[in-house]
């Protein structure tokens, strides 16, 4: 019987054939072209936006030109410097430092430490706590804005919230110029206890020095406004507007569906069915809100376009 014939490989290596298919297309790229495809993309895991009512992937930069309001009209929430960078003319204003407050005043937890959730937030978020302070001006009127961030523990109403509030009408007062407040919260923040619940009486008597002042004070309701916020300093404005499609309430409408058993009518809490009855004066678009509110500040301080 005639041996077998050697491969051409000297170490017995596949054949040619074989190599090619196991090596793919890529084993026939010079080096430096092959190490450029197998290199992962630096592509930014979130450069698409999911739209919450249709589901369209719309293109991040297009959404930041468009203030955060996707083609569907939703208005996302969006955080404090963005707001503030938005409100003032040429995005430009003072930051007010809000006062520091007890961090864990009763030691609480809830399986989870509350200092440890604190820390948690402030990292997320890159603020100490819920509210942020800007002064500056708004179409030329001098006014000084606070913004009640959702994105930290659902913009809650705590201690810090109340010394932020109180600083932010306290300025107002110094500087003698209106008070915006843009609302966003879930509620007050359970584990701070009684001790958050009394910072609905502080915002409110801090609102009764503002008027003792004669001084303005304007409320933009953001999406959501609830709970203890709703009842004290949100509804307590000389005017009320909101964005498009907020929830404002005090309960939400499933405590509410399960609490009277009926059904609710279609846009029920929404900023657009609180106006027809009367809970809202007016709704306004995102990107019209600082003529809007420059021109109200500018009539209810007398006609007066200070600059700052």
């Amino acid at each position: 019987m005639a041996m077998a014939e050697k491969p051409d490989d000297p170490k017995g290596a596949r054949p040619p054939a074989e190599r090619r298919e196991r090596g793919g297309w890529l084993s026939r790229i010079a080096p430096g072209v092959r190490k450029a495809f197998s290199k992962k993309a630096d592509t930014p895991e979130n450069l698409w936006v999911k739209c919450p009512d249709t589901g369209e992937m719309i293109y991040r930069p297009d959404l930041e030109a468009a203030l955060w309001v996707t083609p569907a009209g939703r208005h996302m929430r969006i955080g404090a410097k963005l707001r503030l960078g938005y409100t003032f003319d040429e995005g430009q204003y003072e930051t007010i430092a809000t006062p520091p407050a007890a961090d864990d005043p009763l030691h609480f937890s809830d399986g989870r430490p509350y200092g440890e959730r604190l820390a948690s937030a402030r990292k997320a978020t890159g603020a100490n706590d819920v509210m942020s302070i800007g002064f500056g001006t708004i179409k030329g009127c001098k006014a000084v804005v606070l913004v009640q961030d959702f994105a930290f523990m659902g913009g809650s109403l705590g201690m810090a919230a109340g010394e932020g509030f109180v600083t932010a009408a306290r300025e107002a007062i110094a500087r003698g110029c209106p008070l915006v407040a843009f609302t966003a919260a879930g509620g007050a923040r359970m584990q701070e206890g009684a001790l958050s619940l009394m910072q609905m009486a502080r915002t409110t008597l801090a609102i009764n020095e503002l008027k003792a002042a004669q001084l303005p004070y304007v409320v933009v309701l953001t999406d959501p406004t609830t709970g203890g916020v709703t009842a004290s300093y949100a509804m307590l404005g000389d005017v009320h507007l909101a964005e498009p499609g907020a929830l404002i309430g005090f309960a939400g409408p499933r405590v509410i569906e399960q609490t009277i058993r009926e059904t609710l009518p279609p846009g029920f809490q929404r900023s657009e069915y609180l106006v027809e009855k009367g809970m809202v004066d007016r709704v306004v678009a995102r990107s019209e809100l600082p003529d809007v509110l420059g021109a109200l500040l500018s009539m209810l301080m007398g006609g007066k376009r200070r600059a700052a």
